[in-house]
């Protein structure tokens, strides 16, 4: 059982960046993808960036391309999702997941069901 943390939600406004940092508390977690997805109230959770086991491999949804970059340390079990040019829209909770998979097509890794275990999320929220 992975046990994954995030931290680094907060307030800031339209234009403004964040830095979200995800610590897991097994070693296991650096030998999957690890993302980031978001979701808003009532709505589905969605997917936002993942990174593959060895850090090699990035995927992005559209809308946050060019402002967001995922990264992870490897020896630190760590996950960053480095935020950008923030807008209004990106106001939501962000989760933190380990996948099933080292690596995968990104179709694959837009799945919730590709993923074993969430954070408990933290709030972005943008004003504008």
């Amino acid at each position: 059982q992975v046990q994954l943390v995030e931290s680094g939600g907060g307030l800031v406004q339209a234009g403004g960046s964040l830095r979200l940092s995800c610590a897991a508390s097994e070693r296991a977690f650096s030998d999957y993808a690890a993302g980031w997805f978001r979701q808003y109230p009532g709505k589905e959770r969605e997917f936002v960036a993942a990174i593959s086991w060895g850090g090699g491999n990035k995927y992005y949804e559209d809308s946050v391309k060019g402002r967001f970059i995922i990264s992870r340390d490897v020896a630190g079990n760590t996950v960053d999702l480095q935020m950008s040019d923030l807008k209004a829209e990106d106001t939501a909770v962000y989760y933190c997941g380990s996948s099933r998979y080292g690596d995968a097509l990104i179709g694959i890794l837009r799945r919730t069901g590709s993923w074993n275990y969430w954070g408990q999320g933290t709030q972005v929220t943008v004003s504008s």
